[in-house]
């Protein structure tokens, strides 16, 4: 694959470390743009990666970040809204500053994350935000290739590692939507299949949705994890109307560890109806195989330890 220098938007967050860790290891230049430098610190010593602080909505600022690069990659997502950081900035209007970026500073190839079932007319303002940027990317005349995956799992996620928090502080998990589907996809292989696309023009104009090989229900991973992490507990399932009533609560909280968006995007099973796309020579990662890693008694002990002796205490 011939050297490229790339932009990676978002790239200081969990995937974007696997991205950029990846395409530094395949000898790219990576420019990772982040408002705050310290951010992104553990993706200074990696070779070849250039963190820059900057605004990517600043048109003057972002021409200067494009200026000779190859490609862009746009992994920027929230799954809640707090004060400026709305949906409808953070997924569609960035998606339009980028793309006539790009065009302007002729960038033609663009990466976009999108999500399982993005839809402009989907049942959550996460849902449709993402159609809605999906539509912007795919009304740009750049070489641009759609990634939609289902939740992504890996060390550092906030999914598993969420319910393994629950797990150990709560003495019984009431449950919402606890009959709602997953098909969970490890961040390796999304990272995998993003670096793959940078160099195969079969995959221009192409929207690739991502699964794992097994599909669980929402009751089958909390319970899961709570094996796996050692703190079994009591699951109870609640109905729709305390479920809207439990995530109402919660979105008040902070860090919001539930919303009623949350809830209403688990309305859409979060399942492909598909293989997983062949043109990236890979077979996905069984969930089974990779979350005892960071989940498993010790590993969580390890990670604490770490965390204990970074901080001098």
């Amino acid at each position: 694959m011939a050297a490229q220098r790339v932009v990676v938007v978002g790239g200081s967050g969990f995937v974007g470390r696997h991205l950029v860790g990846r395409l530094s290891a395949a000898g790219h230049e990576v420019v990772v743009p982040t408002r705050r430098r310290e951010q992104a610190k553990h993706l200074i010593l990696l070779p070849t990666v250039e963190v820059v602080e900057s605004d990517v909505y600043d048109r003057a600022a972002l021409a200067r970040l494009l200026a000779g690069a190859t490609a862009v990659v746009n992994l920027v997502g929230i799954l809640n809204e707090s004060g400026h950081t709305t949906f409808a900035r953070s997924h569609v209007e960035l998606a339009r500053i980028l793309t006539v970026a790009c065009a302007a500073a002729g960038v033609r190839r663009f990466l976009q994350m999108s999500a399982l079932h993005a839809d402009p007319g989907g049942p959550s303002q996460y849902q449709r935000s993402k159609g809605e940027a999906e539509a912007i990317v795919k009304a740009s005349q750049l070489r641009w290739t759609i990634f939609r995956p289902s939740v992504i799992f890996g060390p550092e996620d906030s999914f598993l590692n969420l319910f393994a928090q629950l797990a150990r502080l709560l003495p019984v998990i009431a449950l919402g939507s606890c009959g709602a589907r997953f098909q969970p996809v490890y961040v390796g292989d999304v990272a995998q299949c993003m670096t793959h696309a940078l160099a195969d023009e079969s995959t221009h104009g192409g929207s690739y949705d991502l699964c794992g090989p097994k599909v669980y229900t929402l009751r089958e991973l909390v319970r899961y994890v709570g094996e796996v992490s050692g703190a079994v507990r009591p699951i109870i399932p609640l109905g729709p109307r305390l479920s809207r009533l439990q995530a109402t609560a919660l979105e008040m909280l902070p860090g919001t560890l539930m919303s009623r968006d949350n809830l209403a995007s688990m309305t859409k099973d979060s399942v492909c109806d598909c293989p997983f796309p062949s043109v990236f020579g890979l077979a996905p990662a069984a969930l089974e195989a990779i979350a005892p890693e960071y989940l498993a008694p010790a590993a969580m002990r390890s990670h604490y330890d770490a965390y204990r002796a970074g901080s001098g205490r």
